[in-house]
């Protein structure tokens, strides 16, 4: 294995010179950083990243704990975070809190045993908030991504009051006045956000807000089957559906699919969260997009920031969303 004395000798260089190009932390002549390069590349070197770390105080590491990595929506998000950490030369440590409260206090200081140098976090609906209460307590820097619920802490996520009411008008638009609502866990800051837009929407329309047809605490696409079939056993069964996540969503196709309904002839459907497969869906469904790689790339660079200026001031960036117009609405029947 190659060391840095064998990439210095090779590319006549000292070995101090080699340990400025590698960590940046001076300028070097581009010509000898060009010959440098090519000594490590042609050596296959590999820095000891342990041994650097111990001497900067960091391990060029991030931790994620992020819930339902399953979940398409969460997926996208990690994939960009990990590529935008790669590209800014972090490694990445994925752990899934599974939404439990519990866990996510374990993976939280799991992660800071492990010395990262700072975590993106999805919070889970604990009403004690203990893993942020711990993270402000140890001081290391975290990034709160997707829930909102916490301005002491960077944060980014999307406007989903906005999105949801935006949504709701889009289904009123199309003469529905009875909608009903099946969202998630009611501790999530997304779920309330997203229930107050849905109201908003409802009455920006001149609808009742009839509260039999909201529904939340669905957390599998089982639940939200369930759910769905409540609702359309009413009395007066709503004439649309909106999913306030995709799970949620799902499991409204599922009980319109059991009950043999079609949509959007008997019943219309939207949802929250648009995946790479709702085109597969007969009609195709009518979807909010979340900016999924915005959310990542612009979690990964707050962190960074965050790490480089610890006490610097906290933002909380909210990002659109857009809704995609597809065949999953229509006039009330």
């Amino acid at each position: 294995m190659a060391t840095i004395a064998d990439v210095a000798r090779k590319a006549g260089v000292s070995v101090s010179t080699v340990s400025h190009v590698v960590n940046g932390t001076r300028r070097v002549a581009p010509d000898t950083a060009r010959a440098v390069e090519a000594a490590i590349a042609s050596l296959s070197y590999r820095p000891n990243i342990m041994a650097r770390s111990l001497k900067a105080a960091s391990t060029r590491s991030v931790g994620i704990a992020i819930s339902s990595i399953s979940n398409p929506y969460f997926s996208d998000i990690i994939c960009a975070i990990e590529t935008e950490c790669a590209r800014l030369g972090m490694m990445v440590f994925l752990s899934d809190t599974e939404d439990d409260p519990d866990r996510e206090l374990e993976v939280v200081m799991a992660l800071h045993q492990r010395r990262v140098d700072g975590i993106i976090l999805a919070p889970s609906p604990d009403p004690d908030r203990r893993a942020l209460a711990y993270l402000r307590d140890v001081g290391l820097p975290c990034v709160l991504v997707d829930r909102m619920p916490d301005p002491t802490f960077d944060q980014v996520g999307i406007n989903n009051r906005e999105a949801m009411r935006n949504l709701v008008a889009r289904v009123a638009a199309h003469g529905h006045r009875r909608i009903g609502y099946v969202g998630g866990n009611p501790g999530f800051a997304t779920t309330l956000a997203r229930i107050a837009g849905y109201r908003e929407g409802l009455a920006g329309a001149g609808g009742a807000i009839d509260e039999r047809l909201l529904v939340t605490g669905s957390a599998t696409t089982n639940s939200a089957m369930q759910a769905a079939e409540r609702l359309l056993d009413l009395d007066q069964p709503p004439t649309a559906l909106v999913g306030g996540n995709n799970l949620a969503t799902i499991g409204i196709m599922k009980a319109i699919h059991r009950r043999g309904l079609r949509v959007p002839k008997d019943i219309s459907i939207v949802g929250f969260d648009d995946f790479e497969w709702a085109d597969c869906f007969e009609p195709r469904l009518t979807l909010v997009a979340q900016p999924c790689a915005e959310i990542g790339r612009r979690a990964a660079f707050l962190l960074m920031e965050r790490i480089a200026a610890p006490q610097g001031a906290r933002r909380s960036i909210q990002l659109d969303a857009v809704i995609i117009e597809r065949e999953s609405c229509g006039r009330p029947k």
